[in-house]
């Protein structure tokens, strides 16, 4: 039987979906800030917050468009695991709003306080939480309450990080803490999504080696790599975290090859998905020489692999593809979305060579304008479906 995916209602199309306004409001805010943050870093700009430069451009990435992508994901892949009817309507808008409220809260957290900013910003990831966990609850779906885990976190570091740049001036470890919750969230959904979409894909278009099922190898390399990242996070500098670094990297590039990602690369809308994972055994490979060999290789290196390149890989190949099967398009990437992919990637690997040879300047502002072109163009290319009601030419029901 097939149940119904949306409920009727008096509100424009793009409240029908969690993936709509968020995936939208993620894209535009990911390219303004990266935009805004670069006057911000030269000393040509500033702004109301009481963050220094470079705490608002990590704080902004990590708890302000981060959590709008992985928020419409969430909203969306809920009603598929629960077989309940989709966030949408008036409480989708108050979410949207609550998000927004407090992108401006930090933004003019002089004007009105740190723990005023902290208290309206951290409430956004309370109330995702809470109304993600109330869904799955209702569906009886408790198999993918762990996936809440890694957004819990992410919430306790988002009040870590405002704490932390108070009390102390800048937010170290609520940096890493968030970063260390945001990559386990993509070994979490990526293990999941990532074989299955590559299986499909293989089944129908390349028949041969299929991508290996989850099972108890996985489970493990997610109990190391989570471990390890715990590890990262409190003690980054220490040659024993540097050692488990190196070790969940190659664990992670082990379990990176069992997904078959090189037989894809026909299908650039597959092969991106294979390419941003990669990004995270390269970030742990990194922090680990790092830990082992700082003289050699920065700090900064692992944060961007992670940040530019597993975060925004994933996300934006994550929003393309559900902005096209949930408005009823065939899953395609087109000219669009693969020059959106090589504008990611461009700017994943332009700011790690910035890191590498800084005094190579421009290499930042050749990284920013990357990024801003690879989000603005999704919001540009894709705005329109998120916009416009679901095609006619599809129904409106998915398998129960």
């Amino acid at each position: 039987m097939a149940i119904a995916r949306l409920k009727p209602g008096h509100y424009p199309a793009i409240l029908s979906y969690g993936f709509r306004p968020f995936f939208l409001a993620g894209a535009l805010y990911a390219g303004l800030t990266i935009l805004l943050w670069l006057p911000l870093l030269r000393g040509r700009l500033e702004i109301s917050s009481l963050f220094a430069p470079m705490d608002w451009h990590a704080h902004e990435m990590l708890y302000g468009y981060l959590p709008a992508v992985m928020t419409g994901f969430l909203l969306t892949a809920i009603p598929n695991w629960s077989g309940r009817l989709p966030v949408q309507g008036l409480p989708l808008l108050g979410l949207a709003a609550l998000w927004l409220i407090g992108r401006l809260a930090v933004l003019f957290s002089a004007e009105i306080g740190w723990l005023a900013a902290a208290a309206i910003d951290c409430a956004f990831l309370l109330a995702v939480v809470a109304v993600a966990a109330r869904e799955i609850v209702a569906g009886k779906n408790w198999r993918n309450l762990k996936v809440l885990a890694p957004v819990t976190v992410l919430c306790a570091a988002n009040i870590l990080f405002h704490w932390e740049a108070h009390h102390w001036g800048i937010a170290d470890i609520g940096r890493r803490l968030g970063l260390a919750a945001a990559i386990l969230l993509i070994m979490i959904i990526g293990g999941r999504i990532i074989p299955s979409f590559t299986h499909n894909w293989l089944t129908r278009e390349n028949p041969g080696r299929l991508p290996v099922a989850f099972n108890s190898l996985d489970m493990m390399i997610l109990a190391l790599s989570a471990a390890t990242l715990i590890a990262w996070t409190f003690l980054p500098a220490r040659s024993e975290t540097g050692v488990l670094l190196i070790v969940a990297a190659a664990a992670n590039g082990a379990r990176l090859t069992r997904w078959a990602g090189a037989r894809t690369w026909r299908d650039p809308l597959v092969l991106i998905l294979h390419i941003a994972y990669g990004f995270v055994p390269f970030g742990l490979l990194l922090a680990g020489l790092a830990a082992l060999a700082p003289e050699t290789v920065p700090p900064a290196a692992a944060i961007h692999a992670f940040g530019a390149g597993a975060i925004g890989a994933m996300t934006l190949a994550v929003m393309i593809r559900a902005t096209l099967g949930h408005t009823g398009r065939a899953l395609k990437a087109g000219l669009g979305g693969s020059a959106i992919f090589a504008g990611v990637l461009l700017a994943a690997l332009l700011r790690l060579a910035a890191v590498c040879f800084p005094a190579t300047g421009f290499l930042i502002e050749l990284s920013a304008a990357a990024w801003a072109f690879a989000f603005f163009f999704y919001a540009v290319r894709f705005g329109g479906m998120l916009l416009r009601p679901r095609m006619r030419s599809q129904r409106l029901t998915a398998p129960a």
